[in-house]
């Protein structure tokens, strides 16, 4: 099936899969870090005229029936996000990284599946997203043949939300450190072996913007 649906005024987009799959399933785009290396937020950055955040939102919303931005956007202009035409939600935890816009997710959904991903990922297709989906567990992560892991481009389950909070009030930051003290607590961890490395790429720097920009255009006019 290809569902054609609108999100606010600037999202567009065609969903393809099973509506009774897509509505089971909701995407959140985690936006509003320190961008430190990009030297800017990198959620606003335009390719081809469209901020990455939507890009993102686009992969995202092709497997998901629904999709919204976690992060209320910087201390000097918190309410960037605003006019994207997509729902904010802000971080119950804020400035305590990724984990938190996690747990943000978690406590806002209502969708058993949620397809959690970093705003800087614009290479993501659905194949791989769905081989997410269809791994099953509580969470589902990808993972390199080296044996790195996504866990920011994962599907979550949202009844380890209770512990996920508890780990942050513990004291737990970083992600891979939750996932291993879910995984050892008794959650099903699922690990999907990444097949085109490029799929989860990250633009962190400029330098990746700008290869990225020069990949995308030629791209486009190849095709």
């Amino acid at each position: 099936m290809f569902l054609k649906i609108r999100r606010g005024r600037n999202l567009d987009v065609t969903i393809r899969g099973k509506l009774s799959d897509l509505i089971q399933r909701a995407a959140w785009v985690l936006a509003g870090g320190r961008s430190s290396r990009m030297g800017t937020d990198k959620a606003l950055l335009e390719i081809e005229g469209q901020p990455l955040v939507l890009r993102v939102a686009d992969r995202l919303a092709e497997v998901c029936g629904s999709v919204a931005i976690i992060g209320e956007g910087t201390l000097s202009n918190p309410g960037q996000y605003a006019n994207l035409g997509l729902r904010v939600v802000p971080d119950s935890f804020p400035g305590l990284g990724p984990l938190a816009g996690i747990e943000a997710a978690l406590a806002a959904t209502s969708a058993e599946a949620n397809l959690i991903a970093a705003c800087d990922m614009p290479s993501l297709d659905a194949s791989a997203l769905e081989a997410l989906f269809a791994a099953g567990g509580d969470c589902a992560v990808p993972r390199h043949a080296d044996g790195r892991i996504e866990p920011l481009c994962a599907v979550y389950h949202r009844r380890i939300h209770a512990r996920v909070r508890e780990l942050l009030e513990s004291g737990i930051r970083g992600v891979t450190e939750a996932l291993r003290l879910l995984e050892t607590g008794g959650f099903a961890l699922r690990y999907v072996q990444v097949t085109a490395r490029d799929t989860f790429a990250n633009l962190n720097t400029p330098e990746d913007l700008a290869r990225y920009r020069a990949e995308y255009s030629w791209e486009q006019k190849r095709g």
